[in-house]
């Protein structure tokens, strides 16, 4: 038996049917819905990582394998196995990154792009100082690239460099999909936590423009009265 099976047989003993039920409506899987047709097994993140310790040097062919597979949380455990495999340098990086930026398609929900985006991409792009890949994403057909920019740059906002961040989060303004809403108000909130200003700057110039959900997100962090004065500008 291969390891790619042996992992495959371990990680479906965890399968939990009435999970698999309750994450289903919770990524919104239903029709419409922008997780239309995602299958899972019902398994949390949590027993993906513990198990992914024994399986953390599977190949790019075998993770090739997992994220084309239809169900969740195969293709999860892979990017999980590359996030670790990047951090370790395993592979080369440059081939991890490649391998990414390839299978974004396979990575149909948000799950996907906020446990891989930073840890992966994003701190390549700040290492290498390559920021236009990000930018190149921010701009995509494909909601999932446009959050992966957002959210991959959060490798920078932790170094405290906002300005690739707030770029972004100026292109995607007007964006239509909720999800892109929910990731540049958290990362703007992000940044507040960091700078205050630096938030209440962007905000003075854009709150009036910015999606309901993505200015509620930005000001989590706020008091009541500051919260209205932003909101007012609505």
């Amino acid at each position: 038996m291969s390891i790619l099976s042996q992992f495959l047989n371990e990680l479906k003993q965890f399968s939990d049917p009435q999970k698999a039920e309750i994450l289903s409506r919770f990524f919104q899987t239903g029709p419409g819905q922008y997780a239309e047709g995602e299958k899972f097994w019902g398994i949390t993140v949590p027993v993906q990582r513990a198990l992914i310790k024994k399986y953390y040097d599977l190949s790019l062919a075998d993770l090739q394998i997992l994220m084309a597979s239809d169900i969740h949380e195969q293709r999860l455990s892979a990017l999980l196995i590359l996030v670790y495999q990047y951090q370790k340098n395993i592979h080369k990086q440059s081939d991890i990154i490649e391998f990414y930026l390839k299978n974004t398609r396979y990575y149909r929900n948000w799950d996907f792009v906020d446990l891989s985006a930073p840890q992966i991409l994003g701190d390549y792009c700040f290492a290498q100082k390559k920021a236009g890949i990000l930018q190149e994403l921010a701009v995509s057909p494909e909601w999932q690239e446009r959050r992966i920019a957002i959210v991959g740059s959060f490798a920078y906002i932790k170094k405290k460099n906002f300005d690739l961040s707030l770029a972004i989060a100026e292109k995607l303004l007007e964006d239509k999909h909720v999800l892109l809403h929910k990731a540049t108000g958290w990362m703007l909130r992000e940044i507040g936590k960091r700078d205050k200003s630096v938030l209440e700057n962007f905000l003075e110039k854009w709150a009036g423009k910015m999606p309901r959900i993505m200015l509620s997100y930005a000001l989590e962090k706020f008091n009541e009265e500051e919260k209205r004065h932003y909101r007012s500008q609505k």
